[in-house]
């Protein structure tokens, strides 16, 4: 069995995949969360003793260093769609990110991953992009050897993505486009970023460089929108919306969280939803890594049939996916 790996954020979508994959890699993990009774089903993911579920707090520098505690290696998966009270992208994104890479130098550990986002820039009208950013840099300062993960949208059976719109189509008439739906996205499958960490994580030729994480398909957000009502066998209005009204039902929607629901759209993703979220031409991929990326269309039929009437055995209407 190789060493002891400590992740941050593996309670999460990606981080229980992760985990998942760490451990058939042969790695003792310590999962270190801020709630652990969300990491109780971790352990049966590995061999009997092999995953353990630590607390830990990215704004306590000592629980952070508790959790390093003999470690040979360290994944930062935490991260946050929409900022919710003490939750927000500058503390968790670029803070967090800058005190376990600082925590995990001091430990003398030179192989780390931090997951960061296709998109991630320090001039970004996004806040979410602008620290993603920042915590690479954070992480950079700290520890060189650190290789920088930047998946696309990721997509699985848990995602807050295909899931999300296809429960909004079951209630709502409409699905949103933002700026028409024009944005270009290239999915990728959270199982291929779970084996792009393992991978990473394993080799020492891929210290310190960065990859840009995609599926095999680039598709605009009404493609993503039309495919969603087709597997979902629903017929909904595919409604355009200038930027500016977009901007708005965000700042509107966003107010749910206030009450700890996920908001369908917020005022920082309208801005993010503004530039393509596709891999740069000639960046390092997952075919560099070794990795034959799946499909969307491989994928997620296989878990959006449950929002059909009928579930998996309701007929699929012809879409124009």
């Amino acid at each position: 069995m190789r060493g002891l790996v400590t992740v941050f954020g593996g309670t999460g979508f990606v981080g229980r995949q992760v985990v998942r994959s760490l451990a058939r890699q042969g790695w003792r993990v310590r999962v270190a969360a801020r709630n652990v009774g969300r990491g109780y089903r971790l352990r049966m993911l590995g061999d009997v003793g092999q995953i353990e579920v630590v607390q830990a707090n990215v704004r306590d520098a000592a629980s952070v260093d508790r959790a390093l505690d003999g470690a040979e290696a360290c994944v930062n998966l935490i991260g946050v769609l929409f900022e919710s009270g003490r939750q927000g992208f500058q503390a968790l994104h670029a803070m967090g990110a800058k005190t376990i890479a600082e925590a995990t130098a001091a430990r003398g550990v030179t192989r780390f991953v931090q997951i960061s986002a296709l998109g991630a820039d320090a001039e970004s009208p996004s806040k979410y992009a602008r620290t993603k950013a920042e915590g690479e840099a954070a992480v950079r300062s700290a520890v060189p050897t650190a290789v920088i993960l930047r998946p696309s949208v990721v997509f699985g059976p848990e995602d807050d993505f295909f899931n999300r719109f296809a429960t909004m189509a079951g209630f709502s008439p409409a699905l949103p486009l933002p700026g028409g739906g024009a944005t270009r996205f290239q999915p990728v499958y959270v199982g291929d970023v779970a084996a792009a960490v393992a991978k990473v994580l394993a080799d020492p030729a891929c210290a310190g460089r960065t990859y840009e994480l995609g599926g095999p398909g680039v598709f605009t957000f009404r493609e993503l929108m039309a495919f969603v009502l087709c597997e979902t066998g629903k017929r909904r209005i595919l409604a355009p919306l200038p930027w500016p009204v977009a901007s708005l039902i965000g700042r509107l929607a966003a107010l749910t969280a206030v009450v700890g629901l996920p908001p369908v759209l917020t005022a920082d993703q309208v801005e993010l939803l503004r530039a393509d979220n596709v891999v740069t031409d000639g960046a390092a991929g997952l075919e560099a890594l070794g990795i034959a990326p799946r499909s969307v269309e491989a994928i997620a039929p296989s878990y959006l049939y449950r929002y059909r009437k009928g579930g998996q055995y309701a007929a699929v209407p012809e879409g124009a996916f």
